[in-house]
């Protein structure tokens, strides 16, 4: 077995008495896409922002690489780590600049060259110029997924990456996103109510109820079993 690019090790988040997540622990490996699954207000989104200290664990900790996450510099750790929200945040001015933000806080300006090769892995070609006030839906969530590639992140945690969108744009973004993760070039963590994208899209996956993993394992034996179940 390979060494595991991240560890999750007995993660707890507790706020104001209300358990978010409990104990929970796992490991993500080179190339892997693992999706995170589970009712409403079972702790997905909550596990996953845990995995990048957007919010801090009450027990348990991370490893990136066999290293302790609390030794890395937050902003570091953001850009080994990157997230995509299921709501595209993108500061307001051009596509271009929302790209450069990133790189810059670690000493590197994008050039136009890599600015035009980021659009055009995200089906944006020619996108750098526009504003982003005036992009629809499915261009914001590309443009902020180019945002975190631009970054150069080790892993993707996608959060609901499609949930937002409507049809058509979910299911370009689905196989933007497959064609992506298919290119080895990071792990992934996918946070989904979508049982059957869970199944086109991840290896293995987390079924997540009450703040605990209840399930774990490959896809087609997990997902199998929670469809016999409903």
């Amino acid at each position: 077995m390979p060494t595991p690019l991240l560890r999750a090790e007995s993660l707890s988040r507790v706020v104001n008495g209300k358990v978010l997540v409990e104990g929970v622990t796992f490991a993500l490996y080179p190339q892997e896409v693992l999706a995170v699954v589970g009712p409403s207000g079972s702790g997905k989104t909550s596990l996953l922002r845990l995995l990048n200290r957007l919010d801090e664990p009450t027990a348990g900790t991370v490893y990136l690489e066999g290293v302790d996450y609390r030794t890395i510099p937050p902003r570091e750790l953001r850009r080994r780590v990157g997230l995509v929200m299921q709501i595209p945040y993108l500061f307001p001015g051009t596509v271009a600049e929302n790209l450069r933000f990133g790189p810059l806080q670690a000493g590197h300006t994008l050039s136009d060259e890599e600015i035009a090769t980021l659009l055009e892995h995200v089906g944006l070609a020619g996108y750098a110029d526009r504003n982003v006030a005036h992009l629809s839906g499915g261009e914001a969530q590309r443009v902020a997924l180019a945002r975190v590639l631009a970054n150069r992140p080790q892993v993707l945690l996608l959060d609901e990456p499609t949930s937002a969108l409507d049809e058509e744009a979910k299911d370009e973004i689905e196989t933007l996103l497959r064609d992506i993760l298919a290119s080895g070039a990071f792990a992934a963590v996918l946070v989904t109510h979508d049982l059957a994208q869970a199944g086109r899209l991840a290896e293995r996956v987390l079924v997540m109820e009450h703040g605990r993993i209840v399930r774990a394992g490959p896809v087609e034996e997990v997902l199998r079993v929670d469809a016999r179940a409903h």
